[in-house]
């Protein structure tokens, strides 16, 4: 159970119900980093070039299910070794175990708003990146309500 939505400080969910969502797929290491504000994605993936203002996280651990979304800031394209919002540390966690890719875009976020009631798995997870709106992600209780309400 994540406790962040019953927080005196957690953000309102105010985003437009119409606005658009990337939801991806988050490990423990990665949603810990959009916690603390970015999350990357190798610059060969679609979700790199789609047209989306904010990103929703799966977390495939503790909870398997939808639980956060965030206001995508900035999209930063970054290369391997140099300068950027994210360091050796972060690209041995985020980027090493799943690509040998050397430029990422790293999406920027806002404050990490909680989902009322998040999206349960009741499928085998989510792979890749589903597109839905906020109002998608308020609305269904489960992965496979959302995938029939977006046609993610």
């Amino acid at each position: 159970m994540d406790l962040d939505q019953f927080a005196a400080d957690a953000p309102d969910d105010d985003a437009p119900g119409d606005a658009r969502v990337c939801v991806v797929a988050t490990q423990p290491d990665t949603f810990e980093r959009c916690r603390a504000g970015f999350y990357p994605a190798p610059r060969s993936y679609d979700r790199t070039r789609a047209d989306f203002a904010y990103l929703a996280f799966y977390r495939t651990a503790p909870v398997s299910a939808i639980t956060h979304y965030a206001r995508v800031d900035a999209r930063t394209e970054q290369t391997r070794g140099e300068p950027g919002p994210m360091d050796e540390d972060d690209w041995a966690a985020l980027i090493d175990p799943f690509s040998e890719e050397r430029v990422v875009v790293v999406f920027e976020l806002d404050e990490l708003v909680p989902l009322d009631r998040p999206v349960e798995n009741d499928l085998n997870g989510m792979r890749g990146a589903w597109y839905c709106t906020v109002g998608d992600l308020r609305e269904a209780a489960t992965l496979s309500a959302l995938r029939e309400s977006s046609k993610a």
